[in-house]
């Protein structure tokens, strides 16, 4: 085999990765953030439609447990409506006090404490885990709705198909994602605005005995199962509704995205989603009521609605069909919300080490595509484990969310209880916060009572689990942190006694190449394990680093210029460092994503100018190497080793010892 066919096999394979995910994106395009961000129509279209796709299972849910009592739909319809409105309004304050995004990760973190920040942060993952299983497993189901019941069997495979697709687009980026997928949107809004504004609409001329069937209904109820009985009951369909709600912090969390201001985008993006998913779900309760919609089997309530609305026009089951698999395609524009956010709130989570760092990573087409695979990957397992139920997922999901929804409601009202003096409108704001609480605890132990035993529990357990793996980790970096600040102390403020070197480096001398990261004890023990294991063998030295666009810094021009100075000064600490000791010394920077791609072609850049030059890196050596390690330190050192080593450049790791 000749040395040029790996090559040409790694160039077929970039190639045919670029079709299916595009071509890198020039990270120094001084438009990159306004080509990538999002104006609130599809802000609306990527993030809202989790909120508003969630009308096709929350309200079925809670219309199936009225049972007979179909009466309550009405107050259904009402309570659905007011709980929509105060948890958008909240979610718009949180949107105020925290512009860049998180939602509930952040405002936990900030305002009761990192631990509940973890709690919340761990169940917004699971939480978006299953927006995506839920959204695809009822898109499946609306699909199938109107295909004979021998074909559903196949359903399944069609619903990993549509993850496998998300994980594409999702590659790609968000705003391509995000338009391919809007006439799906658009076609949503349309026919469901349409269908149940004459579902009530022709239903007024008989509104006299729809309101005596319903008096009676009532009054029935309240013969049978009493006040008390006819109040748990209605409660208890409020709170299994609470599916209804699924995707409303959405927007709050994914602020990164939103077009400049990202305030004013953010809030009027959340309005648009409030009264669409307002008016949608309650909407629905009110036609599933006029119409007398009976369960059936095989088919979701909305399927039945159409088919009963549209029975007597020429055209009406060609109408039925585009409004139902509208329906479903809007739920595949839903479990957007899942690969927008949840890479999002892992990223930030990575930030403060409570997961792998890595998860804070960018592709070359800035996504986090380790996030956007991780979240694809458990939802697909979610998808086999339940099996595509959308009763099992339902049951699991709304747990989730209500628990990040009270934990983020306590964590406002206790701030603005805290900031009462400085925050001039906290009487006004505060009661819409602890009534969002109320309405949000409610829900949550609700559920939990009711379907802890239907597979409540394994919701919690996964949640637990998630949280309790977050401390190990954030414990074991805590512990790396203090070791290697050890050597920050030892080794910061090195005396060196001598004029600094002012010599430009020769290229004819021999050159050492340092790789480095931060100013710090590690990067000066590298220097000084090359100056005493090859004794006057180097006169120059040259320093090389990447500044890393990660998910922490790749927030605006501002933040990217911050980033480039923070490294220009960094190697300037280490070339100063150098000459003092008496070398010639200079510095070598890149702007990107990938540290290793960028370092190493700089290596191989200043090799042609510095032929006789050899390239150090250090790597933290843990005196007992455990399995979990490779997972939470990447292997960057070994990684630009092997390509320099393909490259014919001699390149050297210096271990830097961990009593750990």
């Amino acid at each position: 085999m000749s040395q040029n066919e790996p090559d040409e096999n790694n160039s077929l394979l970039e190639k045919v990765r670029q079709t299916v995910v595009g071509a890198p994106r020039n990270i120094k395009d001084p438009s990159i953030f306004h080509k990538l961000s999002l104006v609130p129509l599809l802000a609306w279209i990527g993030l809202g439609a989790d909120g508003l796709s969630s009308s096709s299972y929350g309200p079925e849910e809670a219309f199936r447990a009225l049972g007979q009592h179909t009466s309550l739909a009405i107050f259904l319809a009402l309570a659905t409506a007011l709980t929509v409105l105060i948890i958008s309004y909240s979610y718009s304050r949180i949107i105020e006090h925290f512009p860049h995004g998180g939602g509930g990760y952040i405002v936990a973190t900030h305002t009761l404490g990192p631990k509940a920040g973890v709690l919340s942060g761990s169940a917004l993952l699971v939480d978006y885990m299953l927006t995506i299983t839920v959204s695809i497993v009822a898109c499946g189901d609306a699909i199938f709705s109107f295909l004979p019941l021998g074909l559903h069997p196949f359903k399944i495979y069609f619903d990993l198909f549509l993850i496998l697709l998300l994980i594409v687009l999702n590659l790609r980026g968000v705003k391509e994602s995000v338009t391919m997928l809007a006439p799906i949107f658009i076609v949503f809004v349309v026919t469901h605005i349409f269908m149940i504004g004459y579902g009530i609409l022709s239903h007024l001329p008989q509104i006299g005995p729809v309101v005596h069937g319903i008096r009676t209904d009532f009054n029935a109820g309240l013969a049978s199962l009493g006040g008390l009985g006819m109040l748990a009951l209605f409660l208890r369909a409020y709170s299994l509704g609470g599916g209804t709600y699924t995707g409303i912090e959405a927007v709050a969390n994914g602020m990164q995205i939103l077009r400049d201001p990202k305030v004013q985008t953010g809030k009027k993006t959340m309005l648009y989603m409030a009264v669409s998913l307002a008016i949608t779900a309650s909407g629905l309760f009110l036609c599933y009521l006029f119409a007398g919609v009976v369960p059936g089997k095989g088919q979701t309530l909305n399927a039945i609605l159409a088919n009963a609305l549209y029975s007597n026009w020429s055209i009406g089951y060609a109408l039925a069909l585009v409004t139902i698999v509208s329906e479903g395609a809007l739920l595949l524009v839903g479990a957007q919300a899942g690969f927008i956010d949840g890479p999002r709130i892992m990223a930030n989570m990575a930030i403060d080490s409570w997961l792998p760092h890595r998860f804070a990573a960018l592709s070359e087409r800035l996504t986090m595509h380790n996030g956007v695979l991780l979240m694809g990957g458990a939802s697909i397992f979610l998808l086999f484990y339940t099996r595509g139920s959308i009763s099992s997922l339902i049951v699991m999901y709304a747990i989730n969310v209500f628990l990040t929804f009270s934990i983020s409601q306590l964590g406002m009202s206790c701030y603005y209880i805290k900031n009462r003096r400085r925050e001039m409108e906290w009487k006004r704001h505060l009661p819409v916060h602890l009534v969002g609480l109320a309405l949000c605890v409610t829900i949550l132990i609700v559920t939990i009572y009711e379907k802890f035993r239907e597979g409540g529990w394994k919701t919690l357990l996964i949640t637990g689990t998630l949280v309790i793996l977050c401390f190990l980790i954030h414990h074991h970096y805590t512990n790396v942190t203090k070791s290697v600040r050890k050597l920050d102390d030892l080794l910061m403020d090195i005396p060196t006694g001598r004029k600094a070197n002012q010599d430009k480096p020769n290229p004819q001398e021999m050159t050492a190449i340092q790789l480095v990261s931060a100013y710090n004890g590690f990067g000066v023990h590298t220097v000084l394990s090359v100056i005493r294991n090859f004794p006057n063998l180097y006169k120059n030295f040259i320093f090389v680093s990447v500044a890393v666009v990660d998910s922490g810094s790749f927030k605006g021009i501002e933040e990217m210029k911050n980033l480039e100075d923070s490294v220009m000064a960094t190697l300037q600490k280490y070339v100063d460092l150098a000459r003092h000791l008496g070398f010639a010394a200079d510095y070598r920077y890149a702007v990107g994503t990938d540290v290793v791609e960028s370092a190493t072609q700089l290596c191989k850049d200043i090799k042609k100018v510095f032929p006789r030059s050899t390239v150090f890196a250090g790597k933290l050596a843990f005196r007992h190497e455990k399995f979990y390690h490779k997972m939470l330190h990447n292997e960057t050192a070994f990684a630009i080793q092997r390509q320099l080593h393909w490259d014919e450049i001699t390149s050297v790791t210096l271990p830097i010892r961990l009593n750990l």
